[in-house]
């Protein structure tokens, strides 16, 4: 769940099953797996053939990532909610298998068994739909201000920290940096909700996927804090918001 950004979480369902969204405003095709972005006009070669954008996004789904479904099945019961039986059967339901077939690659079992959790899974499939419109529908009442706001894809713990609404938000950064959002940090908090929502301002300061030296890391957050850019780095490493090699030599954030 750690790597999934704001943007996988806003796809669609039939986004989500193709593995990346078209960004109109910036006419490209995105990966919602890495983040890989595609520009539309732009010709990509791969293994001796070129690709214009909307082909070479399923080109790169293809052989980057394999299969989506797996993806998807692969993150883990805190983000689909199905137990370890549940997302088995789910595989061998993906690969086409008979109910007998089943019951023989699972060893035990029986096909009445197998067909209740097919039915299970149905009714799952059902909640889901009516979970998703009434969500929708709240959403689209809640004031944009106390909506909470998007988690960076690569923070490393997500708990009651990120708990907060654009308005603590924007009074958090209103407070922090008195000349406005481009201007200086005044101080580093103590307080963790307030270091959420500087830190997490801080990565709008990075390119996504861009490769940067820790100079120019230090340079970038010396703008902001110039008595002391490294505590901003470090915190944003500890918290998962800034990625390095292990040596080093690179550091880059996935926004």
């Amino acid at each position: 769940m750690n790597d999934l950004s704001e943007r996988f979480w806003s796809a669609s369902v039939e986004e989500m099953k193709q593995g990346f969204v078209y960004e109109s405003e910036l006419d490209q095709y995105v990966c919602l797996i890495c983040g890989q972005t595609v520009e539309v006009g732009v010709i990509y070669p791969h293994e001796g053939v070129l690709y214009e954008a909307s082909r070479y996004i399923k080109v790169h789904m293809e052989h980057q990532h394999g299969s989506v479904f797996a993806y998807l099945l692969g993150l883990g019961k805190k983000v689909t909610g199905l137990t370890d039986l549940q997302r088995t059967l789910l595989g061998l339901f993906h690969e086409g298998l008979s109910d007998n077939e089943i019951v023989k690659q699972l060893d035990g079992g029986s096909t009445s068994t197998i067909r209740n959790h097919r039915f299970t899974l149905r009714e799952k499939e059902k909640q889901a739909k009516v979970y998703l419109a009434l969500m929708s529908l709240a959403e689209a009442k809640t004031p944009k201000r106390e909506r909470l706001i998007s988690v960076p894809r690569t923070a490393t713990v997500v708990d009651e920290r990120f708990a907060m609404t654009e308005a603590e938000n924007d009074e958090i950064l209103a407070t922090y940096f008195p000349d406005g959002p481009e201007g200086e940090l005044k101080e580093f908090p103590k307080k963790e909700k307030r270091k959420i929502a500087i830190l997490r301002h801080l990565t709008r300061k990075f390119t996504a996927n861009r490769r940067y030296t820790e100079q120019q890391v230090n340079e970038i957050l010396g703008r902001v804090f110039p008595s002391d850019p490294v505590v901003l780095r470090r915190y944003l490493i500890e918290y998962g918001l800034l990625k390095r090699k292990a040596d080093g030599s690179e550091y880059w954030v996935n926004l």
